[in-house]
């Protein structure tokens, strides 16, 4: 595509940003200048020299003088007033003291720049949907939904076709596979050993594979969402087709990403539980809970920290063309300094996706416990609930219905974040400029002069 930025070549080091712009506005040239100064009376016989209105000779005695003042003389203009505070009229859209100049720079609105009586600076411009500067936690979550709502045939397509498929498999899964006789063994209070362990096998061969075929649609649904985004930011748009020719050499990538990311999980997991099941195993049951417990939730923090930590290396291998090592480390680069930050803004998105999906999916479920052969009231009081092809239909459903809404607002936040933190760290947001054809974008205007 014509109109794709320079995703794959990112900034060598984070850009410190620009001092603000010093010069004031233009003094009047009609003051006196050092050759006559302000508090002496003109010599007799002397015409001042330069542009502006003559003085007249006869001027008041030292220490009193001021500028002339009464009609003007014939011909010549009046001096102008000099600018004072607020001066000149705020564009719409711009920002005062301390907020964004042309290209999204911070630092406009210091002393003697935009804002110290000169007015704001012009909007950024908006070529998709975002704005081409820093990023609020509203920007992104709006963006987020802008896209899904601008380019909905394209958004909605992709995340219906892959929930679809993706549902389909798992509810053959689990009405052919996973039998009656596991969910029996589990709600019988008098089973055997043997049977427990049967029927547990059974369930946690059945959640794995689910995991994974959820897993395997929700990288198809990711790669392309992100480049559907991408594209958005652009106010340009793409189709299904056009979408899957740029993600698809990265697709595997981006799987192998996704496997080595839970890998690390499960063994940060693994290492702080490892010692309080060693001293379990011991004999000293006590202390070896305890200590598991302490284990769990300190690989927990660390798990978590990881987490944020590497959030940002789907869209940097997506959009940047990188190999799994150097996303990772991309990622961290761009999430250094503002951890916290970025944990906010994906937990927030995360629980709105989570609250969305459960008013889709929960009214689906309690019609298919309803429906199915036990009915509402036994589903409720098994606890595991039938697995019969009525239910699995029917949950299913609320299942499809539910990702198709939720995908493209996970996938859509992480895409903006990482766009957002290259704009604030490299600039990014003058080469996304370019690609989307805005004139003169973070820089001056032509023939334009400090002060004028």
């Amino acid at each position: 595509m014509n109109d794709t930025p320079g995703w794959a070549s990112p900034g060598s080091a984070p850009s410190d940003g620009q001092k603000p712009d010093q010069s004031g506005p233009a003094e009047p040239t009609d003051r006196p200048g050092p050759a006559q100064p302000a508090d002496q009376p003109a010599e007799p016989g002397r015409t001042p020299q330069g542009p502006g209105p003559q003085w007249s000779k006869e001027q008041p005695p030292p220490a009193q003088w001021s500028a002339p003042s009464g009609p003007a003389v014939p011909g010549q203009a009046p001096p102008p007033p000099p600018p004072g505070p607020g001066w000149g009229t705020q564009p719409p859209g711009g920002h005062g003291p301390g907020g964004y100049g042309p290209g999204g720079r911070p630092g406009h609105g210091a002393p003697g720049g935009w804002g110290s009586g000169w007015g704001g600076p012009p909007p950024a411009a908006k070529p998709g949907v975002i704005p081409l500067r820093p990023l609020g936690v509203g920007e992104i979550l709006d963006g987020a939904v802008s896209t899904m709502r601008t380019y909905w045939r394209t958004v909605l397509g992709i995340s219906l076709t892959v929930a679809v498929l993706t549902e389909v498999i798992v509810v053959l899964f689990q009405g052919l596979v996973l039998d009656e006789a596991t969910t029996d063994a589990l709600n019988d209070p008098s089973a055997t050993l043997s049977e427990l362990t049967r029927a547990m096998g059974d369930a946690m061969l059945n959640s794995t594979v689910v995991f994974v075929i959820s897993l395997v649609g929700t990288v198809i649904a990711t790669a392309l969402l992100t480049t559907v985004t991408s594209r958005a930011v652009l106010g340009t748009s793409v189709t299904i087709g056009e979408a899957w020719r740029d993600a698809r050499p990265q697709v595997l990538k981006l799987f192998g990403l996704i496997c080595v990311l839970l890998l690390i999980t499960v063994g940060v997991v693994t290492v702080g539980a490892l010692p309080g099941l060693l001293v379990t195993v011991a004999g000293n049951n006590g202390a070896g809970v305890a200590l598991t417990v302490l284990g769990i939730i300190g690989a927990g923090i660390v798990a978590l920290w990881l987490a944020i930590r590497f959030s940002l290396a789907s869209p940097a291998l997506m959009l940047e063309k990188q190999g799994i090592k150097k996303a990772m480390s991309r990622s961290a680069k761009l999430v250094q300094g503002t951890w916290w930050r970025i944990f906010g803004i994906q937990l927030l998105a995360t629980l709105i996706a989570n609250v969305v999906a459960s008013i889709i999916v929960i009214p689906f479920t309690l019609l298919a416990a309803a429906l199915s052969g036990d009915g509402l009231t036994g589903w409720l009081n098994s606890g595991v609930g039938s697995l019969g092809w009525t239910f699995l239909i029917i949950s299913g459903i609320g299942s499809v219905i539910g990702s198709m809404i939720t995908l493209p607002i996970t996938a859509g936040v992480t895409v903006l974040l990482y766009i957002d933190q290259r704009i604030r760290r490299e600039a990014l947001d003058l080469e996304l400029a370019r690609a989307a054809g805005v004139q003169g974008y973070g820089s001056p205007a032509p023939g334009a002069t400090p002060g004028s």
